[in-house]
């Protein structure tokens, strides 16, 4: 699935992880509230919220206020949104996805189940697929609708709030491999420190 698409349209997203929209920056916060209202996403109405209508609300962002907005949204997600706890970068990365599910849920279900560990399928994943401490380089897999931007503000703030002392986070998109932007199903980024 490309970005901006749910994959289930009876996913919901809290309210907690909807607020980074508008608490991502002081500047602006208005607007923002404005398009997440006109998306049908009020956070003084409800504790949930359609995912798709917040994606809605993601591509409003993408197209009248650009991507660096979606990535300063990305970069808030760590301190709106529910996590795990975390004690280094591994885990950090890693944590990315139990978090995605923490705040997602389907049919008034939440999508991660802290006593046995199990996720719901159903809206994607945040995938470690490489992680090297000795080249300090790791690789992530982002197959989800949100978009490309965003996800590259998550892992951003992640790895600079979990990485080693005296170490300096690179995030980059990798475009060799598919790409959301493109119609592809997900996303890679390269992760170095």
């Amino acid at each position: 699935m490309a970005q901006f698409i749910a994959f289930n349209k009876d996913v919901e997203v809290n309210k907690q992880t909807v607020l980074s929209i508008v608490n991502s920056m002081e500047k602006g916060k208005e607007t923002r509230l404005g398009i997440l209202i006109k998306n049908g996403v009020n956070p003084d109405q409800n504790e949930w919220f359609n995912q798709q209508n917040w994606l809605n609300a993601f591509k409003d962002i993408a197209e009248n206020l650009g991507d660096m907005n979606l990535f300063l949204i990305g970069k808030a997600i760590i301190n709106n949104a529910q996590f795990p706890p975390i004690k280094d970068l591994e885990e950090g990365l890693r944590s990315i996805d139990v978090a995605y599910h923490m705040n997602h849920r389907v049919n008034g279900k939440i999508m991660f189940d802290p006593e046995t560990g199990k996720m719901t399928p159903g809206i994607g994943y945040y995938k470690v697929t490489k992680f090297d401490s000795k080249n300090k380089e790791a690789e992530m897999v982002c197959d989800n609708p949100y978009p490309t931007k965003f996800d590259e503000g998550i892992i951003t703030q992640v790895a600079n709030k979990f990485k080693p002392m005296g170490s300096r986070v690179s995030v980059d998109l990798d475009t060799t491999k598919e790409m959301r932007k493109e119609g592809a199903n997900s996303d890679t980024f390269l992760i170095r420190w």
